[in-house]
């Protein structure tokens, strides 16, 4: 069964890589309708974190970004199907526009390890790709359940030269490695770790188990952090791709503060594209002693 679903899911993907560019967002813009009208588990998640984390909103504002977001998402699923599929240079060919490049060049030249950090925001398929155009980084993610749609994801995410680690033991060891040596390497900063692999720490209207993973590299300038975001232009043409060095605080030798320092960047971003960010995944299963859960 599982060999089953997983040629059914690249059946899909291979599918939406045949569509014309336009066709690929207006399936994805389809997708994300549904989604808001009918009932069903991600659309719940999504609207719970909205609430949580924009608690300024009235309920028409909320029922607006949680319809925009819906939208945002599935697009991003479409669009990444793409990137997953096609060459890799096709999927650049759709970076319109790049923001702080020379931040990445500066961190390159420095001689020490670079720390590329990035959230589920925007398209990081497409981010992964020019990322990987610029240097040979070892790029750290979470393996899909699936084992077809994981060797497709290995395939395809190194077709610039660079390397992926799994999100193991191994791979941890691998990506300290790459970093102490003066190397490169991509990590997604926001997902949810374990309690004792993070802290809570303030995220726009609430506060969010953090990994230390990130800032633990950083601490005392061991390496250079740069903030990569791919962010889908308005026009739906492609994408802006914008760089930013990690703040000083992130340097910090104390973990929490560094760790902060990293959400409030993450969070500043995630509120100037809310409709970019991936609502859907339970970034806030873990809650602080006392709180009640969300899901």
């Amino acid at each position: 069964m599982e060999k089953f679903k997983g040629a059914l899911v690249v059946g899909f993907l291979r599918l939406f890589a045949l569509l014309p560019w336009r066709a690929v967002q207006a399936t994805g813009a389809a997708i994300g309708w549904l989604m808001y009208k009918l009932p069903n588990g991600s659309r719940e998640v999504a609207s719970t974190n909205l609430r949580k984390c924009f608690p300024e909103l009235d309920e028409a504002g909320h029922q607006k970004l949680l319809a925009q977001t819906l939208r945002g998402i599935s697009q991003t699923l479409t669009e990444s199907a793409c990137a997953w599929i096609w060459p890799a240079q096709k999927s650049l060919g759709l970076i319109r526009e790049v923001e702080g490049l020379e931040v990445l060049e500066q961190a390159l030249a420095s001689g020490k390890g670079v720390v590329g950090i990035t959230s589920h925001l925007g398209n990081w398929e497409v981010l992964n790709h020019f990322y990987c155009s610029q240097c040979k980084p070892i790029i750290f993610y979470r393996p899909p359940k699936l084992k077809a749609v994981d060797d497709l994801l290995q395939k395809q995410r190194v077709q610039m030269g660079n390397r992926v680690a799994a999100s193991t033991k191994e791979g941890i060891l691998s990506v300290i490695k790459e970093v102490r040596k003066g190397g490169s390497v991509g990590i997604p900063a926001d997902p949810e770790p374990s309690l004792s692999s993070g802290v809570f720490v303030p995220f726009l209207g609430t506060v969010a188990l953090t990994s230390k993973f990130v800032p633990s590299m950083l601490t005392g300038g061991k390496a250079v952090g740069v903030f990569l975001h791919a962010l889908r232009l308005e026009d739906g043409s492609g994408y802006k791709v914008i760089l930013e060095a990690a703040p000083e605080a992130m340097y910090s030798e104390d973990i929490a503060e560094g760790v902060a320092a990293m959400s409030e960047v993450i969070g500043r971003y995630v509120r100037a594209y809310p409709s970019q960010y991936m609502w859907t995944m339970k970034r806030f299963k873990k809650r602080p002693e006392g709180e009640a859960k969300w899901y």
